[in-house]
């Protein structure tokens, strides 16, 4: 998949393409209905598919302070395109003389004079330019103009997450704010990753026998609340499964948040400086202060074991 960031990066010689337009954070399954079928219909045409997107998010540029949390980083949100079969990912600086642009501009300049639009495929609350004033009639109505054709995907993926409501990246931050991994993992179609470098900590952990890859996160990052998780923790492309800890270590009365995961049963790992993923699958326990030191490390065999049959079943039904 290309991947180019602005309108200069984007080839001279770029021919007719199919695209859609949005944020696409989290490419949960909602998006993935609109971005598949913009690859289906770029497929049947015969030209490639192209998904613009924007950074930082304009809600940061239009107000800001407001950025939400981020479901997924720019990179894995390209890994996700690309597995559904996108040709070219543009990324668009969201500055403020760009949200100044009027949605007719936004059409000529993006869609017509650099992307060459046969087909743009959108949901049906698609929103864009200036004061977010253009919308899917708009839309159409300068097709006509610009030689395109505006498809509209008002197919709504829905299930028992948020208590049936539409699935959307709104309440996929919601589910994973409050710990419903299972969810989060409806609304996204897998479970919600977290990525960052792992640092040095205090090494309590390593301490104790259980030697931890503390995360540091990216900011804006959408993290799980406090908590013992079952998950993954992957690093130089292998998958492992993990006990995580999400909070401020309350055992030891410290006041940083951190994500720090314990890959089961391995042994001399060292991945200081490294950039890894941390899978949450299923929330475990609430973060709690025990009386003594061997409260806590029955405590964390007992995370350690609950996380190890949960991934394993997991696994298992894939």
């Amino acid at each position: 998949m290309q991947r180019w960031r602005g309108l200069e990066d984007i080839p001279q010689d770029w021919g007719r393409s199919v695209v859609t337009i949005g944020s696409y954070d989290g490419v949960h399954r909602g998006h993935q209905l609109i971005i598949g079928r913009a690859v289906a219909t770029a497929r049947e045409l015969g030209v490639p598919s192209v998904v613009v997107t924007f950074d930082p998010h304009p809600s940061e540029v239009v107000r800001p302070g407001s950025h939400p949390p981020i479901l997924a980083p720019y990179d894995r949100r390209a890994e996700l395109m690309a597995g559904l079969g996108v040709d070219a990912l543009l990324i668009l600086p969201f500055t403020a003389e760009f949200s100044q642009l009027s949605p007719a501009d936004f059409i000529v300049k993006v869609l017509a004079d650099k992307l060459h639009a046969l087909a743009v495929i959108e949901g049906p609350n698609f929103r864009f330019g200036h004061r977010a004033a253009g919308n899917v009639d708009f839309l159409r109505e300068l097709g006509s103009t610009y030689d395109y054709r505006v498809e509209v995907v008002d197919l709504v993926e829905r299930g028992e997450a948020g208590g049936g409501v539409p699935f959307s990246s709104t309440l996929a931050r919601r589910l994973v704010a409050e710990g419903d991994m299972d969810g989060a993992a409806e609304v996204l179609g897998r479970p919600h990753r977290v990525e960052g470098v792992v640092v040095r900590g205090a090494q309590r952990g390593r301490e104790l026998g259980y030697p931890t890859a503390n995360v540091e996160t990216r900011p804006h990052t959408a993290i799980p609340a406090d908590g013992v998780y079952a998950g993954w923790l992957t690093a130089d492309g292998e998958r492992m499964p993990a006990a995580i800890s999400v909070g401020t270590n309350v055992q030891f009365d410290a006041t940083e948040r951190t994500v720090e995961a314990y890959a089961i049963d391995r042994v001399g790992l060292d991945l200081y400086g490294k950039h890894v993923a941390v899978d949450f699958l299923a929330y475990v326990r609430g973060m709690a202060k025990f009386e003594s030191l061997d409260g806590l490390l029955e405590a964390i065999a007992d995370d350690v074991k609950r996380a190890r049959v949960l991934t394993d079943a997991y696994d298992l039904k894939r």
